[in-house]
């Protein structure tokens, strides 16, 4: 231990840590006593800045909706029209999935849905704005656009899974390749929504 943690670094560490063993071995592994064995300190340690798991859940989640926001705005700015953007952010969501094994079922893990994870509720609102926005850039109704993210968060996640869960693989799919179909599925479930 040696004192290499200090004034709020071990919260930062554990959250790290904790997203590292959930890429590693998936959301079923998660344990504060694995996430503290990895960062080299006591099974108490992450107690002093976690009262349980499920507030270190909630802090992972959060860290996740944020890298997942950032990396399908990346991928939005990139695109100079809608549906293109909306296809690039469902195949950035799907990435993201597959390197770090993790995406809405961390972010909408049970017991996260209080008013006590507001950091959460924030990242997540920022993550679903620019598909929502999006969506209701390129739907005829309101309700088309909101079922068209629906529609997109599920088939990116479905697409990520598939890999993840070595479905693709066994079909010799590289990680650009489901990206890339990922991207393409997303397109055709947009233009098929798409305002005329």
């Amino acid at each position: 231990m040696g004192g290499k943690y200090h004034h709020g670094d071990l919260r930062a560490e554990l959250v790290r840590v904790s997203l590292d063993l959930i890429a590693e071995q998936g959301l079923g592994a998660f344990s504060v006593a694995e996430v503290a064995r990895r960062a080299k300190v006591s099974p108490g340690a992450p107690y002093r800045h976690f009262p349980g798991k499920e507030s270190l859940l909630a802090a992972i989640a959060a860290t996740v909706a944020c890298q997942l926001a950032d990396k399908v705005h990346e991928a939005i700015e990139a695109e100079s029209e809608p549906v293109a953007a909306l296809a690039a952010a469902a195949g950035a969501y799907t990435e993201y999935l597959i390197e770090r094994r993790a995406g809405m079922n961390v972010i909408y893990s049970d017991g996260l849905q209080g008013p006590e994870h507001a950091a959460l509720h924030e990242q997540t609102r920022r993550l679903t704005d620019q598909f929502v926005m999006l969506c209701l850039t390129v739907a005829d109704q309101p309700q088309d656009g909101l079922e068209l993210m629906e529609q997109l968060f599920t088939q990116a996640h479905g697409y990520g899974t598939f890999y993840l869960d070595g479905v693709f693989t066994k079909q010799g799919y590289s990680t650009e390749v489901v990206v890339r179909k990922s991207v393409e599925a997303a397109r055709v479930v947009i233009e098929g929504r798409t305002k005329t």
